[in-house]
């Protein structure tokens, strides 16, 4: 059996199964690239990246002799304790979902695998003199190659997204924290471990709340914020005598994704609707009641406005027959009926939240790509909002209602958007000069109509929608304008 040649077929499933580990899970489902908490697992992704790429490309044709085969072994040494780090570094920060565990054994198993049978050769080689001798193996060879140009690439990226949160930490530690409640509260998060809920909880405890979060995996929950909140994945886990004095609903399954057939707008509903219910019936019980209920929904409550249509949006606009109308409506209802156990509800109608998560980085990438431009019309209208002006936002309804024990100043009402809202083209030009890029490539609208049928509205018609309430309420954006939003993001 010719053991150097096995290796190397090892190595190749070990490159198919490292592109898919990271593509899949390291950049879509755990998006560690825009994970502060991940600086360090990213630092040695790509510090073995590197080495992964010399192993690559320098094994891919070459036969290592002499002292060189001395390297291969220090360079295995090295990626082998790097693999071990990196194994403690991801479970003192993150929780693994099965599938990337699963994975991870795989290419554990595979990568010992290949490391053994290469070592097997290392004798031979070390006794022979110094040099790389070529040895193609065709298309494997090729394979292998292209396999440690790929991950020498993403071990730049990831160098790189280390290096910007980095900086991102450092801009965030000399940030005011946000203020909510001179006293410490109890307050119920639901939807804590989405992009907008991981910044609320973690702002909440950096200002001496006491946070309790209902999460579908409490142990997830608790792992990402080291164990500093209570954990409950149903609400009958509270008792009735539980103390919550706010609660802050925030849960909802993604909206864009997959086609919305019958069956994905009955989860869109349950996750929003049913949850909100089970809100409600707690409260019903509780000894205790919440004295504020603050429930997120969208400015999708007002359907959509024709292109050309200019009217502004504010918070006692109508909504619309159809189904992310009706979506928002359901919802609001559904956090209304805690009105009648005395609790104060507000409903929070999000545009489009700019922040290093969400759909942000989705809406960079085509400008990114040097492919900015219009989006069909382009003249359809986008409202959007800084996630910071978001959590402030919170902060500001909820000393409202402390001030007043009337509550008649906060309203129930409130547009989550920034007074500045731009057509898609605009917005797209704003983004383009902040990232220094050309804006000038126009794409269809029919193709992402003719994929994602109704849900295709969310991105190709929009809504004009002004934050009347906020501003009525004294409340300040930091980022009222597109351009100041995006230069603090980028």
């Amino acid at each position: 059996m010719n053991t150097h040649l096995v290796a190397l077929q090892l190595m190749a499933a070990q490159g198919l199964l490292g592109a898919f580990d990271t593509l899949y899970h390291h950049e879509l489902t755990e998006a560690l690239p825009s994970r502060p908490s991940a600086r360090k697992e990213l630092w040695i992704h790509a510090t073995r990246a590197s080495f992964y790429s010399v192993l690559f490309i320098g094994l891919s044709a070459w036969q290592w002799h002499g002292l060189w085969a001395a390297l291969l072994m220090v360079i295995f040494t090295v990626e082998i304790l790097l693999t071990l780090w990196d194994f403690v570094i991801e479970d003192r920060t993150r929780l693994l979902p099965a599938t990337e565990r699963v994975t991870h054994t795989i290419l554990a198993i595979n990568g010992g695998a290949f490391i053994a049978l290469l070592a097997l050769t290392v004798p031979d080689w070390f006794a022979q003199s110094t040099e790389l001798q070529w040895e193609s193996q065709g298309w494997l060879s090729v394979f292998l190659a292209l396999c440690g140009i790929g991950v020498g690439l993403s071990g730049l990226r990831d160098g790189f997204a280390g290096y910007m949160l980095g900086k991102l930490t450092q801009k965030e530690g000399k940030k005011m924290p946000l203020h909510f409640s001179n006293t410490s509260k109890s307050v119920l998060v639901t939807g804590a471990t989405g992009f907008i809920g991981q910044l609320l909880v973690n702002a909440l405890i950096a200002n001496g709340q006491r946070v309790t979060v209902l999460t579908r995996n409490a142990k997830k929950a608790a792992w990402m914020f080291n164990g500093k909140i209570n954990c409950v994945e149903c609400m009958d886990e509270l008792p009735s005598n539980y103390p919550i004095d706010t609660i802050i609903n925030l849960a909802g399954a993604r909206i864009l994704g997959w086609r919305w057939s019958e069956s994905r707008k009955a989860e869109l509903l349950k996750s929003r609707v049913d949850l909100t219910h089970k809100l409600v019936a707690w409260i019903a019980t509780s000894e205790q009641k919440p004295t504020l209920f603050l429930s997120a929904s969208a400015i999708g409550y007002y359907g959509i406005q024709a292109i050309g249509d200019n009217t502004e949006l504010t918070e006692d606009a109508p909504t619309q027959a159809i189904f992310m109308a009706k979506l928002c409506h359901a919802w609001e209802a559904a956090s209304q009926s805690a009105e009648q156990y005395g609790v104060k509800v507000v409903r929070m109608r999000f545009g489009l939240v700019l922040g290093h998560g969400g759909a942000l980085p989705m809406l960079l990438l085509p400008i990114k790509l040097l492919l900015g431009g219009k989006l069909a019309s382009g003249k359809q209208w986008l409202s959007w909002l800084h996630v910071d002006d978001l959590l402030g936002a919170i902060a500001h309804i909820w000393h409202l209602h402390q001030a007043d024990d009337t509550r008649a100043s906060v309203k129930p009402v409130y547009n989550f958007t920034a007074p500045e809202a731009l057509t898609q083209f605009e917005f797209s030009k704003v983004a383009a000069k902040v990232l220094h890029r050309p804006c000038f490539f126009p794409t269809p609208g029919w193709p992402m109509r003719l994929m994602l049928g109704e849900q295709a509205d969310l991105l190709l018609e929009g809504q004009r929608v002004a934050p009347a309430n906020l501003l009525e309420s004294g409340f300040t954006f930091n980022y009222p304008d597109a351009e100041s939003a995006l230069r603090n993001l980028v």
